[in-house]
């Protein structure tokens, strides 16, 4: 196939997933959609080769059935791609949790500076030194503004890559402030204490989910373990089991699997919150 064959493919894959352009952006990747599409498809490529070819020795050593590979090879590489074109969420999720952990603290702080009687411009740059993430994002306002951006326009375009509701609203208070001239320290206060009451609503969900989930911890991990160990104990004098040692590994490693799962699933649910 040739390459302007290949690059029509990847503009028109690009072109079906309109949200794309934004959601790189948001991800700080630099990449276009296209270029992206097309990163994406040759990573799933060399995953599917390299998984395919370790599959097919695998089984030519067990002298199992290798045709049913060539069958595999499509559903393998859709199911990378498909899992490969979810980056930009990945990254946009993180990085949202990031800001989610610094929002409280640094909005507080930008209304402490201006109620200070700091330029807004000032107290920008002061939230850039003191904070890492959302300092990165004040950072570049601040930049743009110093090479002859208005205010305004530099926030506005701040809004449009950063992927935090909450950090777009306080950018949005903001820009309303400057339009209409009222008391910015004002507008944000108001703000913050919405921020503030939804971080604490998202705590006490957080703690409600951890009752079920330890719960089914003590079932699964400890009381099902316990009881299944002893049946097995007994069951195995009167029918003459052995207990090998294959199976008290497989026991130990499905322990193992659930107690992973157990933390898994309580770090995913707990909100990206500093206490």
């Amino acid at each position: 196939m040739k390459a302007g064959t290949l690059n029509t493919l990847f503009q028109r894959i690009a072109k079906s997933l309109p949200g794309l352009k934004l959601k790189l952006k948001q991800a700080g990747i630099d990449d276009k959609p296209e270029d992206f599409i097309r990163k994406t498809v040759l990573s799933a490529f060399y995953m599917t080769t390299g998984l395919v070819v370790f599959l097919f020795l695998i089984l030519a050593k067990l002298n199992v059935l290798k045709g049913a590979l060539f069958f595999v090879v499509p559903i393998v590489f859709v199911v990378m791609f498909f899992y490969m074109i979810r980056l930009p969420d990945a990254r946009i999720s993180r990085k949202e949790k990031e800001i989610s952990k610094e929002i409280v603290f640094a909005g507080r702080f930008l209304i402490v500076e201006l109620e200070s009687g700091v330029p807004l411009y000032n107290a920008m740059v002061n939230v850039s030194k003191n904070y890492d993430v959302i300092g990165r994002y004040f950072k570049e306002i601040t930049d743009k503004v110093d090479l002859g951006t208005s205010m305004e326009d530099a926030l506005n375009e701040a809004v449009e890559f950063i992927p935090s509701n909450d950090f777009r609203k306080i950018l949005w208070q903001i820009i309303n402030s400057i339009r209409t001239g009222s008391d910015v320290a004002k507008s944000l206060y108001s703000v913050m204490e919405q921020i503030t009451k939804d971080q604490i609503t998202e705590v006490n969900k957080y703690g409600k989910k951890l009752n079920p989930l330890a719960m089914f911890y003590m079932i699964v991990a400890v009381i099902l373990t316990s009881l299944g160990m002893t049946m097995l104990i007994i069951l195995s004098s009167f029918i003459q089991f052995e207990l090998s040692l294959a199976i008290l590994l497989a026991l130990a490693g499905f322990l193992g699997f659930v107690q992973f799962m157990f933390i898994a699933m309580v770090k995913f649910s707990r909100p990206a919150i500093e206490f």
